[in-house]
């Protein structure tokens, strides 16, 4: 037997998912929806708390409870290394059509807001010892942050780690004011003359940090992905190391294999 006030979180939420309530629309109060299911105010509040939890309404103090605006979603697929590889030595005009967001997202590249922030830091120990350097060598750490231009949460939080010395050779690729680079890391790689083989990826999931909730914009219970994305050369080495965190509530990880015919 359900309780009341999942009764009414239940009839709520079919009304928004029924387009009844549109993304934008202010609830009643929370007394007029006592009025309206006879019951009492705290029972409406467990109902309008579970609708939060799900993301399907925001609570904004001061306003009332809105009807939530979905986030553009995001497919990344296991794919799209190829896909970048392929674009890696083609020509600007080419490259700079497009890029892994647009491709993860089906967005134009005019419809995104892109940042990125370089700053060298000495390696530690967990990071020389995937580069197989020696701790504290010199490496470029690179920020970057993409958003769709109506939205104001980013799609994800990425950091990835270049060493230095290997990349040195092209001092544009020391350079945050030269991004966003058509191409993207696989491009950024080929002008110092290394191609990629192949992308270990590793997913886990944890709540996020107050900080990530509050940057992704994360409805309460939503859990982050986290991506730990390592790039090895023709040679064997690891030449990229990525850690991305994926928002739970828009991101879906689509994996395809090939199999080989018997």
């Amino acid at each position: 037997m359900p309780k009341a006030y999942e009764v009414i979180a239940d009839d709520l939420r079919r009304s928004i998912r029924e387009g009844h309530r549109k993304p934008g629309d202010r609830l009643p109060s929370e007394t007029d929806l006592a009025k309206h299911y006879k019951r009492s105010v705290p029972t409406v509040q467990n109902a309008l708390r579970l609708l939060n939890e799900e993301g399907l309404i925001d609570k904004q103090h001061g306003r009332g409870n809105f009807v939530r605006r979905p986030r553009t979603p995001a497919v990344r697929d296991n794919q799209r290394h190829q896909w970048e590889k392929n674009r890696a030595r083609e020509p600007l005009t080419r490259r700079a059509q497009t890029g892994a967001t647009e491709h993860d997202t089906g967005l134009e590249v005019q419809d995104l807001v892109f940042h990125a922030k370089y700053r060298e830091i000495k390696a530690p120990k967990d990071l020389a010892d995937a580069f197989a350097v020696p701790e504290g060598a010199v490496l470029i750490e690179r920020t970057y942050r993409t958003r769709y231009a109506a939205e104001t949460a980013p799609f994800n939080l990425v950091t990835s780690y270049l060493v230095r010395d290997m990349v040195a050779a092209n001092p544009d690729l020391l350079d945050d004011t030269k991004e966003p680079w058509p191409g993207g890391t696989q491009n950024q790689l080929h002008t110092v003359g290394i191609e990629i083989d192949r992308i270990e990826e590793r997913f886990t999931a944890r709540p996020p940090t107050p900080e990530e909730a509050d940057e992704l914009e994360l409805p309460p219970g939503t859990s982050v992905i986290l991506l730990r994305k390592m790039s090895y050369d023709v040679d064997g080495r690891v030449v990229d190391i990525s850690d991305v965190t994926l928002p739970g509530d828009r991101t879906e990880l689509l994996f395809t294999t090939p199999l080989e015919r018997w």
